[in-house]
């Protein structure tokens, strides 16, 4: 089994009982280490123990990532014209209400 340990940069300062090692006198807060690893998921999951460490990094390392995949044009997705839709309650008869709905073009979302 593979380890990894978290990336967040003030994982080892969180003070919780799971963090803190050595023996007496020595004591230490240390980093988590994260027993789940496959090397086929994309997911934060491996390579943070919680949603605050991924923060904490993201935070501190928000203008990094930026310069490696800067965002110059918009991303675009082209749709249908958009519609509006009349709806009625199946529970109060007298209550409509209009909703606009909003389709990807070429894209059929209707289930049968």
């Amino acid at each position: 089994m593979s380890h990894v340990w978290c990336h967040g940069p003030y994982c080892h300062t969180h003070r919780t009982v799971d963090r803190v090692r050595g023996s007496k006198g020595s004591k230490v807060l240390r980093t988590r280490k994260l027993k789940i690893y496959n090397p086929n998921d994309c997911s934060y999951h491996n390579y943070f123990c919680s949603n605050h460490c991924y923060n904490e990094f993201a935070n501190e390392y928000v203008q990094q990532i930026i310069r490696i995949a800067p965002r110059t044009e918009p991303l675009e997705t082209p749709i249908e014209d958009p519609k509006k839709v009349t709806h009625t309650s199946d529970y109060n008869s007298g209550y409509t209400w209009t909703s606009t709905e909003i389709q990807e073009r070429g894209v059929d979302t209707q289930t049968e």
